[in-house]
Parts: structure tokens; sequence; C-alpha cells
């Protein structure tokens, strides 16, 4: 997955991306935003597993 993909997915389901990407901070990545781990260079495929896994009432059209 590319970057552009993760944060087109996020976009999709969550109504102000920027804000769910830049303060929302996960235990599934390590304890950091999607833009820490994205900084830090993890993976953006790994990263969208890692926002799955903390929003489980995503709907799976959205996973």
């Amino acid at each position: 997955m590319r970057i552009t993909e993760l944060r087109a997915r996020i976009a999709e389901y969550f109504p102000d991306p920027n804000t769910y990407s830049r303060d929302i901070v996960h235990a599934e990545l390590g304890g950091v935003t999607v833009e820490q781990a994205l900084v830090m260079g993890q993976e953006p495929g790994d990263i969208w597993k890692g926002v799955v896994a903390h929003n489980p009432e995503m709907p799976a059209k959205f996973r």
C-alpha cells in the first residue's frame, strides 16, 4: 500500500482525517499517531492494519 492509498482510506471513513491522523494515538502502532508512524518509516499497510484494529466498529467495506 502507498501512503496516498492510506490517506484515501482514512479520509473515506473519518470525517476529519487530518485531525485523526495527527492527534489520535494508537497502541497498535506502538503508542504513536498515524503521522508519527509514517515519519518513523512504518509501512502504510501496517499502519492501516493498526487503524482497523484501533476501530473495531469499522464496517467491513472500509477494512
